[in-house]
């Protein structure tokens, strides 16, 4: 059965849902499933942005057949070849062998390199600016290189607005019959997921999301319209979202917070990570997330890093160094490229207290423009009461650093 549903007068997302994968990139757990979009326009020559997934192909097909009814499939623009979005090509060239493919250079030779038969097909290659048009729809081609392959693209149709993203702008979760982020309450159930999405995604790669939204930025009152290839479609406050990858994209926290994150073996460390807690509490600061980095996805607490101002690092000494599931965060932050965050430190360890000093020089020396407070909590295996001074010291410093 086609499952189908209108963008704009002739324009159709064609994509799947899936809710059986759990790991996305089989690297990222996705509970709430996740969305292949695919695009399909009928002018006067009909058009496919983008394929799905292999285990969406089925409902592609079907999709695609009832937008058709009939009709053949005149052009495939393929702006993105990674295989949740590339892996349904090959079939999509057996079932409409005189399709035209438009794509670029870096595209086309990944194309090749996935075994797809593009040669025996008539092929456009495009360069940054080039347009085509299909009837009355002109589009015109953007480049988009590391958001997040160098092959990316992005497609802007200039007579009706949209822009197809690729995986800019995208979310993890299934759309479920909601196609569009009007439709939802995204700020409550899709942000974090968005954040989680692109941050770990493409994280790393902050100058580039920069660029593109410059690019995007000459053309702002054009866009009425955002086609990603994962999650929701815009069409309506598209500032809301864009203005949140300029911040993402420029590693500045959404909000003025505390990110608290512990690395405890029997319970020691959280315990004075809790009691640290409701201290700040006490004096006024209650936007706080708590962590175990033992038991938290690594993801997720990436998207929290990203979102909150402020960090509290806590770990006891394991091997004389830092914990390894707290090291392996640090070295996730690192290969992310976080950075511009404000970092308090808890230490514990029961004959030799060396996390500490650990982690800081891994601050200092490994990541960029990372404050890290003066004020700190040494604990030798458990919080006592000796230490209450402290506790209120280090909830100070913390406070008065957010002002």
């Amino acid at each position: 059965m086609y499952c189908v549903r209108n963008v704009t007068e002739d324009l159709y997302w064609v994509g799947a849902n899936d809710h059986r994968l759990a790991l996305f990139e089989n690297a990222y757990p996705i509970p709430r499933g996740v969305s292949y979009n695919s695009y399909l326009l009928t002018d006067e020559k009909t058009v496919l942005f983008d394929t799905v997934d292999w285990s969406g192909c089925r409902q592609l097909l079907e999709n695609m057949a009832h937008v058709l009814d009939g009709r053949p499939l005149d052009y495939l623009v393929i702006n993105h070849l990674e295989p949740d979005h590339a892996g349904s090509i090959e079939e999509i060239l057996l079932r409409w062998p005189k399709v035209t493919i438009i794509s670029n250079e870096k595209a086309f030779m990944l194309m090749r390199q996935f075994g797809f038969d593009v040669d025996s097909h008539q092929i456009v290659e495009v360069k940054e600016g080039d347009t085509f048009s299909f009837g009355k729809h002109v589009v015109t081609f953007v480049f988009a290189p590391m958001v997040h392959w160098p092959e990316v693209m992005v497609t802007f149709d200039t007579t009706n607005g949209v822009l197809f993203s690729a995986d800019a702008f995208g979310s993890f979760g299934a759309l479920d019959g909601k196609l569009f982020a009007d439709e939802v309450n995204f700020d409550r159930d899709w942000l974090d997921d968005a954040r989680r999405y692109l941050t770990n995604i493409v994280g790393k790669y902050g100058p580039h999301i920069r660029l593109i939204l410059k690019k995007a930025g000459g053309i702002l009152d054009q866009i009425k319209f955002i086609c990603p290839l994962h999650g929701p479609v815009w069409r309506k406050d598209l500032l809301y979202f864009i203005q949140k990858y300029d911040l993402w994209g420029r590693y500045e926290p959404e909000q003025k917070g505390i990110l608290m994150v512990y690395a405890s073996m029997y319970g020691n460390t959280e315990s004075a990570m809790q009691a640290l807690a409701s201290k700040l509490c006490d004096k006024g600061m209650t936007n706080i997330a708590m962590y175990d980095v033992s038991s938290t996805d690594v993801s997720q607490l990436i998207s929290e890093v990203f979102k909150y101002s402020h960090m509290v690092l806590a770990s006891v000494t394991y091997n004389l160094g830092i914990y390894p599931a707290m090291h392996n965060f640090l070295i996730d932050m690192k290969a992310l490229n976080v950075q511009n965050r404000t970092i308090a430190l808890v230490e514990n360890g029961s004959w030799a207290i060396k996390s500490g000093d650990l982690i800081q020089k891994f601050l200092s020396e490994e990541m960029k423009n990372m404050t890290v407070l003066n004020e700190r909590i040494s604990i030798a295996s458990s919080l006592h009461a000796d230490k209450e001074s402290e506790l209120e010291s280090l909830a100070d410093a913390i406070l008065d650093s957010m002002q």
